[in-house]
């Protein structure tokens, strides 16, 4: 019933490798090590989500003071008056489209003495 192969006794029945025997201290360290490792990384996973929780909340911290700024100033317009941010920003309009007319006449005019003169 045992067959001799290669000087090593086999069992009929049993089949595949049998499980060296590992030093359980190596694999017991490498264990260890493996968790640590695991925590390593749990540990920067879980800061990098709460910056992450952070950088947003402020976001939406900043977002509501302008979605409120832009309430007032509808109430304000409602109420007839005109918030001194909106006129500036019309004279401002109106200031930057002045002076990009301007700029383009100058260069117009810059090109026109340039081909006058050979």
């Amino acid at each position: 019933p045992f067959q001799v192969v290669g000087g090593k006794v086999k069992k009929p029945g049993k089949r595949g490798r049998k499980p060296a025997k590992i030093d359980l201290k190596a694999k017991l360290e490498r264990s260890r090590q493996s968790a640590r490792e695991c925590r390593a990384r749990k540990k920067l996973r879980y800061q990098y989500l709460e910056e992450l929780v952070s950088s947003r909340e402020r976001a939406i911290c900043a977002l509501r003071e302008e979605l409120e700024m832009y309430k007032q100033w509808c109430m304000a317009m409602d109420q007839g008056k005109i918030p001194s941010e909106i006129k500036a920003l019309l004279t401002g309009e109106e200031q930057g489209k002045a002076q990009q007319n301007s700029m383009k006449l100058a260069k117009a005019g810059k090109t026109e003495a340039n081909s006058s003169n050979p």
